[in-house]
């Protein structure tokens, strides 16, 4: 359920198809992410999710889609 939102997050955000998003999908290699858009995906992230502020060093540990998933798990736990 998790992966299934954060793929339709990415998908938006970043004009790709849901369907083509996989847990090692990278941000920045296979959606060409910078910095902008990271912040952008974390505030999508935190209203989706309610989960308050991402931290800069949460975000930047983050460089595939697994990653994100496994965090947001842990925090929703």
């Amino acid at each position: 359920m998790i992966f299934e939102k954060v793929c339709d997050l990415i998908a938006e955000q970043f004009s790709v198809d849901a369907d083509s998003i996989t847990m090692d999908t990278s941000f920045e290699e296979d959606l060409g992410a910078d910095s902008l858009d990271i912040v952008e995906l974390s505030m999508a992230l935190e209203e989706e999710f309610d989960i308050g502020e991402l931290e800069d060093k949460e975000l930047t540990s983050m460089l595939t889609v697994g990653d994100l998933v496994r965090f947001l798990n842990s925090k929703l736990d």
